[in-house]
């Protein structure tokens, strides 16, 4: 029996969106809020997060631990995370003990107790996260470029707040910063696995029946991209020097995205794409070298990730602006643009063999196209793809006067970056 989707909007604005997998043993739920840290304004960086790790703390009904027992003790799995535009909390158990597993997510989801105790308590463990983080050279280059290629916007602050931030919140902010923003309207529930979309669309209105009415959240709008090259460097006294890379790029909505996401496998997606071969297979130059593509409901941003030794940093960085140059004049060969699409059809249709893999799929899915999007005709549209359009998006993407650049290490040679940048 294959996959079935189904989508339902509930009167109050609520979606819920169903993939019924009868081969299944599974089933795995998704809540979704559509809210992150882009919503938030200066004052309240790091509030989406902190509200993430709060809905965990307890209920009027079931204590922390008692929340973590009923899934773990059943063999499930429970977490959660904040993004830019979205968060989300989501579980996996045996298809036997869904009622179970969304029982307990409605229940954190709607009836999270706040208390101060727990809220102080939680305040140092994100306290930890964010030094954590910080102390982490390869998490905090990605920090520092963030800031560098959204300053003075709310795509630029961390995710998890600062000290500072998290520090002020209060409880009164906490609760009215929730209420504003976990509402029907801004709620996607999903859910994949051996289940039928009725019961879930029964069970699941019940229990989050009593969701307040709001308008979906507002974000501010993403800045004009950069027109010219930014650099920020912090030393550090660190064995390896992490680099980190970022260049405009295309939202969910443009047609263009297809293409775009043939030309990061193809640059740096995998092991044997052209950056990972070239720089650490063929030279031996750098340890880890990999391409990200962030897109967002109005832009979006290409990452280049390399951790290296300081004296191969110049060498890395000219070949790296070389493949760049190399991917918006040549076209990409028929073999290699061949390969790059059974690698993104492939890797696909692999991860959506998991109820987990369909659960996300179907969650963000709803929450970007406001419908479920078939893979199947994702897949067509890559296959589609020719290599004058990953030409084309690579020319649009791949402009070395519009980079941020951040770096932390040993020693930057700051002039020598200025001068391939072009400052």
């Amino acid at each position: 029996m294959s996959n079935v989707t189904k989508l339902s909007t509930l009167p109050g604005g609520l979606r819920i969106a169903t993939c019924e997998m009868p081969h299944a043993q599974t089933a795995a739920m998704g809540i979704w809020a559509s809210v992150g840290g882009r919503h938030e304004p200066a004052a309240l960086n790091g509030i989406s997060h902190f509200i993430e790790h709060m809905l965990f703390k307890g209920t009027g009904k079931r204590s922390a631990k008692r929340i973590m027992q009923e899934i773990e003790g059943v063999g499930g799995d429970m977490n959660a995370y904040t993004a830019e535009e979205r968060t989300c909390y989501y579980a996996t158990a045996a298809a036997e003990y869904f009622p179970r597993v969304c029982d307990v997510l409605c229940d954190i989801y709607t009836d999270p107790k706040f208390s101060k105790q727990d809220i102080e308590r939680e305040r140092g463990v994100i306290g930890e996260e964010i030094l954590m983080y910080r102390d982490e050279p390869s998490s905090h280059v990605q920090e520092i470029l963030n800031g560098t290629f959204w300053p003075r916007h709310p795509l630029g602050r961390p995710i998890t707040g600062t000290l500072e931030t998290i520090e002020s919140f209060g409880r009164e902010d906490f609760l009215s910063y929730r209420t504003s923003h976990y509402h029907a309207a801004s709620t996607v529930v999903s859910v994949a696995g051996k289940i039928t979309h009725e019961a879930v669309v029964e069970r699941v209105g019940r229990q989050l029946s009593h969701l307040g009415k709001a308008r979906k959240p507002a974000a501010k709008p993403a800045p004009p991209a950069p027109s010219k090259p930014r650099l920020k460097v912090e030393e550090r006294d660190v064995q390896q020097t992490q680099l980190a890379m970022a260049l405009p790029a295309f939202s969910h909505m443009d047609e263009r995205r297809y293409a775009y996401h043939l030309m990061h496998v193809i640059l740096g997606g995998n092991a044997s794409s052209r950056l990972f071969q070239e720089l650490r297979e063929k030279r031996g130059i750098c340890y880890s070298v990999s391409t990200h593509p962030l897109t967002l409901d109005d832009g979006g941003a290409f990452n280049i990730s390399v951790g290296l030794d300081r004296k191969n940093l110049e060498k890395s960085l000219r070949l790296i602006l070389s493949e760049f140059d190399r991917m918006r004049t040549a076209l990409v060969g028929g073999a290699e643009l061949k390969r790059a699409k059974e690698y993104a059809v492939g890797s696909s249709r692999m991860s959506l063999e998991r109820t987990s893999s369909q659960n996300m799929r179907l969650g963000s899915s709803v929450l970007v196209y406001e419908k479920i999007v078939d893979p199947e005709t994702v897949h067509e549209k890559i296959r589609a793809v020719t290599a004058d359009e990953v030409r084309e998006a690579a020319r649009a993407i791949l402009q070395p006067s519009r980079i941020s650049l951040a770096l932390v290490g040993p020693s930057p040679d700051e002039k020598m970056l200025s001068r391939i940048l072009g400052l």
